[in-house]
Order: C-alpha cells, then sequence, then structure tokens
C-alpha cells in the first residue's frame, strides 16, 4: 500500500449543509437550517489538506448559499495548490446566474456537476435548458455528462466542463437512504443486498483506489470519513489534524483495510466478530450501512482504533 498520503487522488468536502432546498432524501439533513462552520475553520481545513490532492469536489449543503465562504475558499486553495489541482463545485444549480459563474470561473472552478435533476429537488430540473445556455455563454462544454469524471482525463488539461445527474433509489443513493431525512421521512432504501460501500462515493478505495474508483476521502464540514454518508464516527478532524496524517494513522488497521476493500461484512473477523453475524445484523437492519453504524458504535473505537467489545458469533 502506498502511504504517501500527502498525495491523494480526490477529496469531496461538503463545507457547508446550509441549502436554499429541503429534499425528503438528504442524507446530511440540508436545508435552510443545515450545519455550518466558520470560514476561519475552512481555511484551517484547507491549511490541513494533502499536498498534492489530484481533485477537490466543493459541495453541500448549497455551495452558493455560502458564496462569499466559498469564494474564500476557492482563494485559498488557489494560492495552495495553483492550476495543479482540478477544482469542482457539486451545486444544485439553483443560485446559478452569469456573474457568479464568472467568478467562480476566475476563481478556479473548472468542472460544475448539476446534482439536481430529480423529482426530489424543487425545480425537478426544469432549470436545465436555462442552465445550459448559462454553461454555453461562459464555453463551459457540456459534451461529457458523466458525474465525477474520471481524474486521468483531467490531470494535464483542466478544460471547462459541465454535466448532471440525479438521485435515483439504486445508483446514487442506496445507502445513503439510511441516513438523515430519508430516515426521518421513512423513505429509507431497505435492501440488505445493495452494498453502497462497495460502489463510487462509498468506502472502497479510500485508501488505495480501485479499480475505475479514484482514491477519494470524504470531509463533512471537518469530519474525515471514508465515504460520502459518512461512518458513524469520523477518522478524524481536518480542522486539528493534517488529512496525511489521519489517513496513515488508520492505513495498517485490519477493519479499515476492510472498509478500503467496500467489505463491511468481513469487516469484523479480526476481532472475533463473524462474516456470518455482520449478515445476519444487516439483513436484520435491512442496509449495511446501518449495520456499519451499529459496528462502529458497539464494537470498535474508530478514533481510538480500538476494541469496544468482542463479539465472536
Amino acid at each position: 500500500m502506498n502511504k504517501d498520503f500527502n498525495h491523494i487522488e480526490s477529496i469531496y468536502w461538503v463545507f457547508t449543509q446550509l441549502c436554499n432546498d429541503k429534499c425528503d432524501h438528504c442524507y446530511n439533513l440540508s436545508g435552510p437550517q443545515g450545519a455550518r462552520i466558520s470560514t476561519e475553520e475552512c481555511l484551517q481545513i484547507v491549511e490541513n489538506l494533502p499536498d498534492y490532492p489530484d481533485r477537490i469536489i466543493l459541495s453541500g449543503g448549497e455551495p452558493l448559499a455560502e458564496r462569499w465562504k466559498l469564494y474564500a475558499i476557492l482563494d485559498a486553495l488557489k494560492e495552495k495548490y495553483g492550476d495543479r489541482t482540478q477544482i469542482m463545485l457539486q451545486t444544485n444549480g439553483d443560485l446559478l446566474n452569469e456573474e457568479r459563474l464568472d467568478t467562480l470561473i476566475e476563481k478556479g472552478v473548472t468542472r460544475f456537476d448539476i446534482a439536481s435533476i430529480d423529482r426530489y429537488h424543487k425545480h425537478a430540473g426544469k432549470r436545465l435548458d436555462q442552465l445550459a445556455e448559462l454553461f454555453a455563454s461562459r464555453g463551459v462544454n457540456g459534451d461529457d455528462k458523466d458525474p465525477l469524471i474520471q481524474i486521468d482525463t483531467y490531470l494535464t488539461k483542466k478544460p471547462l466542463s459541465w454535466g448532471h445527474w440525479g438521485a435515483t433509489e439504486d445508483m446514487w443513493l442506496g445507502g445513503n437512504w439510511a441516513r438523515g431525512r430519508a430516515m426521518q421521512k421513512n423513505i429509507w432504501k431497505r435492501d440488505p443486498n445493495h452494498n453502497f460501500c462497495a460502489v463510487l462515493s462509498g468506502g472502497i478505495g479510500f485508501l488505495t483506489g480501485a479499480e475505475g474508483i479514484p482514491q477519494e476521502i470524504s470531509i463533512q464540514l471537518w469530519a474525515i470519513n471514508p465515504c460520502c454518508p459518512g461512518t458513524i464516527q469520523p477518522m478524524g478532524d481536518a480542522r486539528r489534524e493534517k488529512v496525511a496524517d489521519v489517513l496513515t494513522r488508520v492505513a495498517d488497521d485490519p477493519i479499515m483495510q476492510k472498509l478500503n476493500e467496500g467489505d463491511p461484512i468481513t469487516m469484523g473477523e479480526s476481532i472475533g466478530i463473524s462474516a456470518e453475524y455482520a449478515q445476519q445484523r444487516t439483513n436484520e437492519l435491512e442496509n449495511i450501512c446501518l449495520w456499519c453504524d451499529e459496528f462502529f458504535r458497539k464494537h470498535y473505537d474508530m478514533e481510538k482504533l480500538a476494541v469496544r467489545s468482542v463479539n465472536s458469533e
């Protein structure tokens, strides 16, 4: 395993959970009362990011709901990385206009992903044609529609591009349904056979990358996680710790290595929790992410990398 975590392929950072919308499916409870951290904390996180990330995806919430904070982050990223890191913005597009698009491009954003073309968001995709015209007016290429495009295409050239997608039960939500407002609204996905950990935005590859999947970690506000929805305990606090140091600390842990393989079912074997028991609990909980929550809540302390209790079933 390459342990030089000062180089990392991808960082997905939700720097705000403030949003102009309040979607029923939202896994991190974004909305008009969504959680926030200060600009000063965000700038400290920038200081603690690895020295050589290939791309950074800024998301929310809705990033443009706190656009002055977003602009400060972009300025700090540009000062730290220059043009060697691709900066991507994931937005619902509701607050995007000509002036703001010009500012974002000037501050270094080269990829825009509109993540609201579905039935859950308030406009349900009705602004798509308007957004297409807006991007075209600024020379932003819309030919590459794939979400979170492959890094190797954009390592040397970073052309302006945009794409779009929306939430679906099978693809983009998956395990995320067992989080946030989807749980509150009782619309979460009950499917113990769906392994969200093994797909893009899951835990797979957060240390090493995987076939067709970049090495990516998630930062929810300040919490460093191996996956987009986030484990019930974070690996570390990006306000106070170097992200590379956190990854180095967890890299040799056999449980974290199993998450890196996208395999929560066998992650407890090293501490006496069998795959059969894990599968049984996943079936009973109806969701593999809920088993992951239970595992770290009852059996293993991710912060201390220590056993809470041993279950040999």
